[in-house]
């Protein structure tokens, strides 16, 4: 928020330099992120009076003027305003003179006649919005003088955080400036001046939607003249960063920024009449596609969660959000309506969401008001309307609910207070802090409970007999709600800076086992075996959402949620890129894949940690996986080797080392044959199970089809994809490793190639050699797989290394017992036999 100092001196007298104010208020929780000079762009700019106004001898729109600026010479300066006269005094920009925006004025020659530099409006030096006429400055105006010393000001960029709506205001960081340096408050006249007819006779207001608008006041004033704001109300907005737009609207603005209170005024003249006659407001949800234009002369089209501003015939404004152009305020208008609501915050936030709309009036909506605002808002507005405007203010207002809450309490301990703050501060110590930021206090009553906690669930503790005091927390402090809050107070008043650095009473733990141990033991893990991690959007495109989904996705393990269920799509997506939370990493992996491809980069090889997302009806959830994507060499040529691609058999590699650094058992492989996406070949089902035999490792793992490939232009001949759902991926610690003494006998080696069909799966041939091997074989494990002569077409060499152990030494017969048992096993349920 844009603080002008001069405008904030109106409320609190400030003594402090701006440096020592910004480190005061930034010491308060309210950080100041820059000091701007407001003017420091005026070079030269000083202050003239006009001697003589003459028509230019050559031009019929011109004026040649003389101007005295104190010293020398009086100046003679060409000028095209209207509004000039002599005796005025005028902003001079001398040759030489910087204007904002790097504007430089010199000495030139106008149909003739030399100008000696420029007469300024407001537009030009970016006081006022007026640019057509030259700004006139007032009679007392030191001749000579620097514009800036007496147009100048400091403008401070005051970060208000979002629990302290009540800060987004003059008045609430005059507070706050109050309880860093002790001075006092000065609030601004509200009650306006009324006469005329009682505003019941001419207005009514009916709340049909009154959970999403607690409160709404108007206040009704005619005869307006529609004009100019004052130049010292057009200079206060814009150094606030508002745009001056006419009396009317520059009057809510003011009491917007002043107060923290968004303000609307409509023509009344726009407002329809009701069935008694009377100009009808009505506060309600819109209907179902109504349309509004609203001032931004954007049509929009409107649901039933939208709550608007609208009279017996249509809609007038989103409520809270942006008025409607059909009543908004112009030159012709004579009659004003003044609205001063409370909308409920989370209404307004999802309606500006879902319309892609926000406004300084939304911002300010959406933290929450005070109640009592909705009534002083309107009364100061329809003040400085009439103050600006001219015109009778109706008597009385139109109030909706005019009940005011009283100040809520918070019941807190003062020695708990210390112990959180590492403070030795007596109570009346902290009764004094509270009270410079408004909160009174006195001695609990017996009954008096303290809050300690709202969420999850509220924490409520009795305290000890007379060690507890009751806050009376003002109406505009609606972050003060729990002990800790009250505690925040005292420290803020005080100064964090002069808060000691005490270690905490409590025992600290002196180790913690970290939740992510598994996940950063596979991403460990995957980094040494060659692959770099990726982190990619979790936002995704419909079209790559249904051409990477699975069909049968990946069962969850280790108690993550199930996966699947509907889509869960953003209401309003910056793209249609990232408009869809994905459900899988394939189709992210790919992508990613595909930009490095184009990019040139031939060999890719990545791995991703990240979540998938679902809903049932309105429950959401979301579950971890693993992803991998390989393409191009796995083994790059060299002099002495070909290279080698990746393939399936390498992603089953990385599952099986994934398993081992895991402490899983070992992976057990089933083809794949019924996945869209995936080569119908070329994939498989993967699972494992830990000691107490739970699956502790889920996976598909296969190439993609050649038509995804093609599709998404990939750029490769074969690209390998794995999604793995392991256990404690979420959040958990790896197992403990236990080591188990060598044995003191030397297991036997052997090497057994068999020759089995094409089609027969690898895996069934190891279990069948591990069914066979009787208790001696101790693994078995593939090694190799060989095609060609001296083999048929549908056959294929599978290479196992057997390994036999005993708690003896084994002998040569027993080995080949095994081994022809092993023999006899294949070829009977196989079909193969051992290659010679």
């Amino acid at each position: 928020m844009r603080v002008p100092l001069s405008w904030l001196r109106d409320y609190v007298d400030v003594e402090l330099t701006p440096e020592q104010l910004a480190e005061r208020l930034t010491l308060l929780g309210m950080e100041v992120q820059k000091i701007e000079r407001w003017g420091a762009d005026w070079k030269d700019v000083v202050v003239g009076e006009l001697l003589a106004v003459e028509r230019h001898p050559h031009a019929d729109r011109l004026f040649l003027t003389r101007v005295t600026v104190g010293a020398g010479e009086p100046l003679d300066i060409v000028c095209g305003a209207t509004n000039i006269a002599p005796g005025q005094r005028v902003p001079v920009a001398l040759p030489g003179a910087v204007l904002p925006g790097g504007r430089r004025i010199e000495r030139t020659e106008k149909m003739g006649v030399t100008s000696n530099g420029m007469l300024c409006s407001g537009d030009e030096l970016r006081l006022t919005a007026d640019a057509d006429e030259i700004l006139i400055l007032s009679d007392t105006a030191p001749l000579g003088a620097e514009l800036i010393s007496l147009y100048g000001d400091i403008v401070l960029d005051v970060d208000v955080k979002p629990n302290r709506g009540d800060a987004l205001s003059l008045v609430g960081l005059a507070r706050e400036v109050a309880a860093a340096t002790g001075a006092q408050i000065r609030w601004p006249e509200t009650d306006p001046v009324e006469g005329g007819d009682d505003i019941e006779q001419r207005l009514a207001v009916t709340v049909e939607a009154p959970d999403l608008c607690p409160r709404f006041v108007a206040r009704r004033l005619s005869g307006v003249r529609v004009g100019a704001s004052p130049d010292l109300v057009q200079m206060r907005l814009l150094a606030a960063g508002m745009r001056p737009v006419s009396n009317v609207v520059d009057a809510s603005n003011y009491v917007m920024l002043e107060l923290g209170k968004p303000i609307h005024t409509f023509d009344a003249a726009a407002i329809a009449a009701g069935t008694d006659g009377r100009a009808t407001i009505v506060v309600r949800r819109a209907r179902q596609d109504e349309p509004l234009e609203t001032l931004d002369h954007v049509r929009r089209t409107l649901d039933r969660e939208t709550l608007v501003i609208a009279d017996p015939e249509r809609a007038l404004g989103i409520a809270g959000i942006m008025g409607g152009a059909d009543s908004e305020v112009s030159e012709t208008t004579t009659d004003v309506v003044v609205e001063s609501a409370i909308f409920d915050p989370v209404a307004i936030r999802r309606t500006g969401q879902r319309y892609a709309l926000r406004s300084e009036a939304s911002l300010r909506f959406e933290k929450g008001h005070e109640v009592r605002l909705a009534r002083i808002g309107a009364d100061r507005c329809a003040r400085l309307v009439a103050e600006w405007a001219g015109g009778d203010v109706a008597r009385g207002r139109v109030d909706s609910d005019s009940v005011e809450p009283a100040p809520s309490t918070v019941t807190f301990r003062p020695d708990r207070v210390n112990r959180l703050l590492g403070t030795s501060l007596s109570v009346d110590e902290q009764r004094a802090l509270l009270a410079r930021v408004g909160l009174e206090s006195e001695a609990a009553e017996p009954d008096d409970r303290v809050t300690v906690a709202l969420e999850p669930q509220p924490v409520v503790v009795e305290p000890a007999p007379g060690t507890a005091i009751t806050a009376l927390v003002p109406t505009w402090r609606r972050d003060i709600v729990i002990e800790a809050d009250v505690a925040e107070e005292v420290a803020r008043v005080r100064g964090y800076d002069v808060v000691p650095s005490v270690l905490p009473h409590t025992p600290m733990p002196g180790w913690r086992p970290s939740p992510l141990e598994v996940r950063d033991a596979v991403r460990e893990m995957l980094i040494g075996a060659g692959l770099s991690e990726v982190i990619t959007f979790a936002l995704v495109s419909p079209r790559l959402h249904d051409a990477f989904g699975l069909r049968a996705p990946v069962p969850s393990v280790g108690g993550e949620p199930p996966p699947g269920g509907d889509r869960i799509e953003v209401t309003n997506p910056l793209s249609r890129d990232h408009s869809i939370l994905r459900q899988g990493l394939l189709g992210s992996l790919a992508d990613v894949v595909g930009t490095n491809r184009r990019q040139g980069r031939a060999d890719v090889a990545i791995f991703e940690v990240g979540k998938g997302y679902g809903r049932e009806g309105d429950r959401t959830r979301e579950w971890w996986r693993l992803g991998v994507a390989l393409t191009g060499a796995a083994e790059p040529a060299a002099w002495n080797r070909a290279g080698r691609p990746w393939d399936v058999d390498d992603a089953k590699g990385l599952l099986e080392l994934l398993c081992r650094r895991l402490g899983f058992g070992e992976p057990a492989y089933a083809a794949e044959r019924d996945e869209p996406v995936l080569h119908p070949g070329r994939s498989l089902r993967a699972s494992a199970t830990g000691d107490g035999g739970a699956p502790t490792l889920e996976a598909v793992v296969g190439e993609l089809h050649p038509d995804v490939v093609g599709a998404w232009e990939l750029r490769a001949e074969r690209v390998v994809v794995a999604e793995v759902a392991v256990a404690g991926l979420g959040g958990g610690q790896l197992t403990a490793v236990r080591a188990s003494p060598p044995s003191r006998h030397p297991a036997v080696e052997r090497d057994l190639a068999v020759v089995v069909a094409d089609d027969q799966p690898a895996a069934s041939v190891v279990d069948v050699i591990r069914a066979s091997g009787g208790d001696l074989l101790h693994s078995a494990t593939l090694f190799d797989i060989y095609r060609g002569a001296p083999l048929a077409d549908d056959e294929k060499s599978l290479a196992h290394r057997l390994v036999f152990a005993a708690d003896r030494t084994l002998t040569e017969a027993e080995i080949d017992a095994a081994i022809e048992g092993i023999t006899a096993a294949v070829a009977t349920e196989l079909g193969g036999r051992l290659r010679a």
